[in-house]
């Protein structure tokens, strides 16, 4: 099936890009990076490893790491090949983060029906639902929060300042010297 592959990262997922009258990629995508690129959605924070760890310098404040730290870990988990390291990551996630005695347990529905049997047969998508409810649970809740919140209006302010820089237009200068020749 397709979608499942996709789903499995069989095939690369595929990516449109957006040209200008004389080919060249649209800068309108381009140009974004860092806390604008952030802004857009949580899926691009998630994507930059400075927006992760932003994020998470802002979720511990709030008492709330460990929301992120599941997602990541079933990202991670998503890659892994082999029965055996399956089963070892299945069971440290589950023991991390889901059961009734986890260090950093997140609160997930389905979370008691959850047992240690499931971690006999792993796949790469057996905590895909509970892995959704924390992502919608950020998205929708500590996300919103985040982009008000100090730490990131502060990046934001810093990286602002960092682009309106002499040696920053002075090396854009440069650049632009040496690529228009």
């Amino acid at each position: 099936n397709w979608s499942e592959a996709l789903l499995l990262g069989i095939f690369p997922p595929i990516r449109l890009e957006i040209n200008d009258n004389e080919g060249h990629p649209s800068s309108s995508h381009q140009a974004l990076k860092g806390t604008s690129k952030w802004a857009t959605s949580l899926e691009n924070l998630l994507e930059d490893p400075e927006g992760v760890k932003r994020f998470r310098e802002f979720l511990k404040k709030e008492f709330s790491e460990e929301n992120v730290l599941f997602w990541l870990a079933c990202e991670e988990f998503k890659k892994t090949q082999g029965k055996k390291q399956m089963q070892e990551k299945a069971k440290e996630i589950y023991m991390t983060f889901l059961s009734s005695k986890a260090s950093s347990q997140v609160n997930v529905e389905g979370q008691s029906r959850l047992s240690e049997t499931i971690l006999e047969t792993p796949h790469p998508l057996m905590f895909q639902k509970l892995q959704d409810q924390i992502f919608n649970l950020m998205k929708y809740d500590s996300y919103s929060r985040f982009l008000k919140s100090d730490i990131f209006l502060n990046h934001k302010k810093s990286e602002e300042q960092e682009e309106t820089s002499p040696e920053a237009q002075t090396a854009a200068k440069r650049a632009s010297r040496i690529y228009n020749t």
